[in-house]
């Protein structure tokens, strides 16, 4: 796998879009300061999910998008791709090419691409796992990074190990598990708060749901009582309502009949009165009409008149048009002349352009001809020219080498100097030697006394920070500890709030009313939220209100009728309310002797505490209820007033009138009353504990600084004892190497003379080399000559081919202006032949119209003389007409003076059956209201058993029982279930569904308990394996690391010592790392005391030792070689091409000897002020070898 291409469009300075195309090897990227090289790295760097600004060099991600310069606007966005070639399939992704992109708008959108399909950034991150790629990874490297490894702390260093080591992808899995693993108990957390509260509830209501099956046992009988009841009853009632309806039957149809009479007589006098009203209109409107027909007569001649003169005026027109059409017609026969003549002249300007059209056809062939031989010889020219570019480019690829070859030659020259020198500083300094390494055998000896000063002070700053780790651990552990009891509670009182919103332990009847208190502002709300008891009477004043404590307070009636209407509606169960204005007056307590017994606490009333507005409720519900320390003393009580009393324990004992007592203890108490207490105390608690928590945090937080102090005086002593230990290194290394320069000394002249032989057949080679690239520019300067002569023979017959051009260029245009000349004679022809048809197609089209005017003119003409026709006829019609109506009016108003004869007998008839109606309505009234009555009772006895059991007349008919019969005794028996059912007092008939639904609940929430639990032991094992994985790896990985250290250390030094160390007390995995160098010749150092130049050489030594054990496909360097010698920076390149087999290199640069080294080099620029541009797409290929 190896990095193809980077494609930079609207990032930083690239304002243009480019392309950079990329092979194996090394690639080098140059140019000025400020040209825009490292933008380079920054994109890449940024494509592949950098986040962090800073990294970036800006202030807001928003700053990578070009900003414009004095010339160009800004862009709207930034995008960068990167495309990898995978045909090794190292990126586990089924694509033998991967394109990755990031686009950012300045509205601060921005998406990343995956071979252009939209992905996340974990999907990028995720892709270049344990590859080196990567924002923190090794495969983009810059000066920056250099100084990081160096100069910062330690522990800093960690994550270029970790990617080195493979470990990334196991942190990054630890750090999910452990989060899911914190998930994991915050969940379990909350299920076992909800499994506690529930549990706590199960018992109770068990209890309430068998009562309640009791309950609706008795409901059922009463309820088969209660039918048979009705059936019989609805019998007797509905034999009673056949009798009284047979009657009303009959005074019903006595009275429709006089009724009917009534209304005949009526409406026969309705009738003459209309008929003689319609007499009238008649009347009237004959006399009307009579008078109109008359002026219609004279309005119809008018209209004859002026009919006559209109087909007068026609036949005038008719005459006119006859004229205009014998013209048109002539103007016609002229145009058609005209236009033949035209037609003649048209044709033969037609031929004559074929001819022309044909001759300049030629002309232009001949001159294609003379363009095409112009065309061969400028490409030989062009050719030529490049041959000769070429040849300049070689020439100075020779005279790069020749430099070379000169530098070579100086430093081979340098180098005997140093040798001869040596070699006579040695003889003259023998006796300096001897007393120099008595001083430094002495140094070695104060040495050695301050490393024991300094280990007995690292003793005990050890021993006090291991005092402080401990105590640390011990707050750490109360904070946890803490932390869960605040958990917890919390946990609680958000389970017991929850419970309190929902109103869970409550009816489901009682759950529904209470969702309706928003929209219903007259609910006030439950008993158990309205009143407040100390906790020891909870016990007592809960069983004292037993099914009470679930009563709905309501501010009136009006909103109690509309919410029992509503469970009605809605089937929702049954619930008692207690309207505020129904409890107002409330009964005493008359036996007030029973309050000085020994062992009485009071009423029940007088222990609570509720508003004013309320104590109604609290006295109605509680008032006469005593409470009473203990069951022996209201065992005594109850006996000496004879069992009247209704009594109540501080452990719960319920004795009733009539000596029934009720007691017990549940497994666990839902304790409605108890829950708001619970809560604020829950409260009051988790505030308590946040506290600690906060005061636990500042405890250790300066017990922290404390130990960090002491970490950094102990890393101080260690410092100045390394520090030491290297002053003792370097003395003894200083001693042996006097030593070793005496023996020298001795041995010097047979060295020097062979290594003189060796740079003289050095510098043999060097000038035959020389010799050799002198022919090579000479031979090129030769090609260069022949090739500039071959290209001036090619332009002079050129110019010679230019003037032919000139020539047929000009015939070509004299044809052109002929053609156009003729063109437009023809064009002319063309517009006289389309007005000519033009003018033939308007006489023809009016000549139309003229026909087409005459035959309307003819048409208009006999439909006027019909109309005359028809108007005198309609005269003739009038005058018969207005004889018949006369003869009409008269019979009419013969026929009004019968009818109002008639009219006056209907009075005298309607006041007798007026009286005859008055009695009848009377008597069914009467009817009517006694069957309605009985309806009523019917109706009345089939609503109860509606409302009351939700059964119709017919579902009770198949309840009804045969043996059945004896009413008395059948109400006696209601009577006693429903007084047996008053005794089991307020029963929760939801209770049954309620307590199963909640032990679907329980069963549910405890399977998720347990698998909780799994997953939580499953989630630590993960961990407990990965931690175990990644310290095997690490610890493997990192020996390997260091050892490929020491070996690169040497070879770019040319000698010397790198070391790396892990940070002593730490894990593994978090353990800061320590880099130690020691250059050749030079005393064990501090990373501090090392120079610019050995401080870059030292990273890149580490950086090469990784990529020489784990390769990145592709790696970016920039300007990482800048504080490097140009000794060191050949040592360096040699090394880099040394990678080129495993990792491909791009290398921003500024060094020569960086460049040299290079396959290819790009060359960026600021040709325009602020936008980056490539100076060459082409590759500048070298071969330096040769």
């Amino acid at each position: 796998m190896y990095l193809k291409s980077i494609e930079i469009h609207g990032f930083k300075s690239f304002a243009n879009k480019i392309t950079f195309q990329f092979h194996n090897g090394i690639t080098g990227i140059v140019g000025p300061n400020g040209s825009g090289k490292s933008n380079v790295a920054d994109a890449v760097r940024w494509v592949l999910g950098e986040q962090r600004v800073k990294q970036l060099r800006g202030a807001s991600m928003q700053d990578v998008i070009f900003s414009g310069t004095e010339q160009r606007k800004p862009m709207g966005y930034a995008y960068v791709a990167i495309t990898l070639d995978n045909r090794d399939h190292q990126l586990a992704i089924d694509y033998d090419e991967v394109t990755v992109a990031r686009r950012i708008y300045r509205s601060g959108e921005s998406e990343y691409l995956m071979n252009g399909s939209p992905v996340r950034l974990k999907d990028v991150n995720e892709l270049f796992y344990d590859t080196g790629i990567g924002k923190e990874g090794y495969s983009i490297i810059g000066q920056g990074q250099i100084d990081k490894i160096l100069s910062g702390k330690p522990e800093e260093r960690r994550e270029l190990f970790d990617e080195a080591a493979g470990i990334v992808k196991f942190k990054r899995r630890k750090a999910a598990a452990q989060k899911k693993l914190e998930d994991e108990k915050q969940n379990l957390l909350r299920v076992s708060d909800i499994l506690s509260e529930l549990e706590k509830q199960v018992e109770p209501l068990e209890k309430q749901a068998e009562k309640a099956k009791v309950y609706l046992k008795k409901k059922e009988d009463l309820k088969n009582l209660d039918v048979n009841v009705f059936l019989l009853e609805n019998d007797r009632l509905r034999g009673q309502l056949a009798g009284v309806g047979e009657k009303y039957e009959i005074a019903s149809r006595d009275l429709q009949e006089t009724t009917e009479k009534y209304e005949h007589i009526k409406e026969e006098y309705d009738q003459i009165q209309t008929e003689i009203e319609e007499l009238d209109k008649r009347i009237e409107q004959a006399r009307s009409q009579l008078n109109d027909t008359g002026m219609l007569r004279g309005k119809l001649e008018g209209e004859i008149n002026v009919l006559k003169e209109q087909i007068n005026s026609a036949r005038g027109n008719e005459k006119h048009l006859q004229n205009r059409k014998e013209t048109l017609q002539r103007e016609i026969d002229a145009k058609s002349g005209d236009k033949a003549a035209i037609l003649t002249e048209k044709g033969r300007i037609d031929a004559h352009l074929k001819e022309v059209e044909l001759a300049r056809q030629e002309a232009k062939a001949r001159l294609s001809e003379v363009q095409a031989r112009i065309d061969e010889l400028n490409t030989e020219i062009e050719n030529g020219k490049n041959t000769i570019i070429t040849e300049l480019n070689e020439r100075a690829t020779i005279k790069s080498r020749m430099g070379r070859f000169d530098t070579m030659l100086e430093q081979i020259q340098i180098r005997r100097a140093e040798l001869n020198s040596r070699l006579l500083r040695a003889k003259s300094d023998e006796a300096w030697q001897e007393e120099n390494i008595k001083r430094l055998e002495e140094e070695f000896l104060q040495i050695n006394e301050n490393i024991s000063a300094l280990n007995d002070k690292q003793t005990l700053l050890e021993e006090e920070l291991n005092q402080i780790r401990d105590e640390l651990s011990g707050k750490d552990q109360k904070l946890r500890d803490t932390q869960v009891l605040y958990h917890q509670d919390k946990s609680r009182l958000d389970a017991l709030s929850n419970l309190t919103e929902r109103y869970e332990g409550y009816g489901g009847s009682v759950k529904r009313v209470m969702e309706q208190k928003e929209n219903s502002p007259g609910i006030i709300g439950v008993v158990a939220d309205l009143i407040k008891v100390d906790k020891k009477y909870e016990v007592a004043i809960e069983t004292a209100l037993g099914g009470s404590i679930q009563n709905i307070v309501t501010e009136n009636e009006e909103t109690a009728k509309e919410m029992i209407a509503f469970l009605k509606q809605n089937k929702a169960g049954r619930a008692t309310f207690l309207p505020l204005t129904s409890i107002s007056n409330r009964q005493e307590f008359q036996r007030k002797e029973v309050l000085q017994e020994a062992g009485v606490l009071g009423l029940a009333d007088s222990l609570v505490t509720t508003q004013e507005r309320y104590r109604d409720v609290a006295a109605s519900l509680l008032g006469r209820i005593v409470v009473v320390d203990n069951v022996d003393n209201a065992v005594r009580i109850a006996r000496k007033y004879k069992y009247s009393l209704r009594m109540v324990t501080l452990e719960g004992e319920l004795f009733n009138p009539g000596g029934s007592i009720s007691g017990g203890a549940y497994k666990n108490s839902s304790n409605l009353l108890g829950r708001r207490r619970e809560m604020e105390e829950l409260g009051k608690k988790v505030r308590e504990t946040l506290m600690a928590i906060d005061r636990l945090l500042d405890s250790i937080e300066q017990t922290k600084k404390r130990r960090n102090q002491l970490r950094m005086d102990l890393e101080q002593v260690k410092a100045s004892l390394q520090e030491e230990f290297i002053h003792q290194n370097t003395a003894r290394m200083n001693v042996a190497a006097a030593r070793e320069k005496k023996e020298q000394t001795e041995q010097g002249y047979g060295d020097l003379q062979t290594e003189q032989k060796e740079i003289a057949a050095q510098i043999e080679e060097i000038k035959n080399g020389k010799d050799e690239i002198l022919r090579q520019l000479e031979a090129s300067e030769m090609l260069e000559k022949d090739v500039d002569a071959r290209i001036g023979e090619a332009q002079k017959l050129l110019e010679g081919q230019r003037g032919e051009e000139s020539l047929h260029s000009s015939r070509v245009a004299e044809w052109d202006l002929e053609v156009e000349k003729i063109r437009q004679k023809q064009g002319f022809e063309q517009t006289n032949l389309d007005r000519i048809e033009g003018e033939i197609s308007r006489f023809a089209a009016e000549l139309e119209e003229i026909l087409e005017g005459m035959e309307t003119n003819l048409v208009n003409i006999t439909r006027r003389e019909e109309d005359i026709r028809r108007l005198q006829q309609t005269i003739a019609d009038s005058l018969s007409t207005q004889t018949d109506g006369e003869e009409k009016l008269k019979a009419d108003m013969e026929r009004k003076e019968a009818l109002s004869g008639r009219q006056k007998n209907f009075f005298a008839d309607r006041e007798s059956l007026s009286d005859r109606l008055s009695g009848l309505d009377k008597e069914v009234y009467r009817l009517n209201a006694q069957r309605e009555k009985l309806e009523e009772a019917v109706e009345a006895q089939i609503n109860y058993m509606w409302d009351e059991y939700e059964i119709t007349l017919s579902s009770a008919a198949a309840l009804k029982k045969e043996g059945l019969q004896d009413l008395a005794g059948m109400k006696k028996e209601i009577a006693s279930l429903k007084e047996q059912i008053r005794k089991l007092g307020d029963v929760n008939v939801n209770a049954i569904e309620d307590y199963k639904n909640l032990m679907e609940r329980y069963n549910f929430l405890k399977t998720q308990h347990d698998d909780l639990v799994q997953a939580e032991e499953a989630l630590k094992k993960i961990i407990l394996e990965l931690d175990e994985a990644m310290r095997r790896q690490f610890k493997e990985k990192f020996a390997q690391i260091g050892q490929e250290f020491d070996k690169v250390f040497k070879e770019l030094f040319g000698g010397g010592k790198g070391t790396l160390e892990l940070m002593e007390d730490e894990d593994i995995l978090e353990a800061g790392i320590r880099i130690i160098a020691q250059p050749p010749g030079k005393k064990l150092q501090n990373m501090m005391q090392l120079s610019g130049g050995e401080k870059a050489l030292t990273a890149i030594s580490l950086l090469f030792a990784i990529q020489n054990l784990k390769p990145s496909p592709f790696c970016l360097l920039d300007e990482i070689e800048a504080a490097l010698d140009d000794s060191n920076v050949g040592r360096f390149a040699n090394y880099l091409h040394k990678l080129t087999k495993s990792t491909q290199f791009i290398v921003i640069t500024h060094r020569r000897g960086t460049m040299e080294k290079a396959d290819r080099l790009y060359g960026i620029t600021m040709q325009e002020k602020g936008v980056s541009t490539l100076v060459s797409v082409s590759l500048i290929d070298r071969d330096l070898e040769n």
